[in-house]
């Protein structure tokens, strides 16, 4: 993953385990103090919650000590493309589109950023400026023309 990416799950983390989970923890404490539990509102919905963030935090924890942090300034062939890269090309609609290769968890097409794993950035990979590759997905094969390469750091 991205230096970026790397620290938005770590923020993510620490607001879920410093913010959001002493608060949930509070509501629940006080809502098993007021009687039956079994028709207890905020007690049930503050115990569901609380579940969805602990599956969360074992998701964020355990994506993070297996992360392998790669800054794409420090990508020694900046002609082909590789992790990181920021292209843009031409797809077969005739459109200019830009992406910028990241981790799965990173992907946000929005962005425009995609996943290492997608099908175009596996036709990208190894490419350079200029170069024509084809992008077989389940519904189509495509031709995208290479316009630019580059590698400038997330923002």
């Amino acid at each position: 993953m991205t230096p970026v990416g790397h620290a938005q799950m770590v923020a993510e983390l620490k607001q879920l385990m410093r913010e959001e989970r002493p608060k949930i923890v509070e509501i629940v404490s006080w809502a098993a103090g007021n009687g039956d539990r079994s028709e207890n509102g905020d007690y049930l919905y503050g115990k569901k919650r609380l579940r969805e963030i602990d599956r969360r935090v074992r998701f964020l924890t355990k994506r993070l000590e297996n992360a392998v942090v790669i800054d794409p300034a420090t990508q020694p062939h900046k002609d082909r493309i590789y992790f990181g890269a920021t292209v843009t090309y031409i797809n077969a609609a005739d459109e200019t589109v830009q992406v910028t290769i990241v981790g799965a968890d990173e992907a946000d097409m929005a962005l425009g950023r995609i996943s290492l794993l997608s099908p175009v950035a596996k036709a990208l990979l190894g490419a350079s400026k200029g170069d024509e590759v084809t992008v077989i997905t389940p519904v189509k094969t495509e031709i995208l023309d290479i316009l630019d390469v580059d590698y400038r750091p997330l923002a």
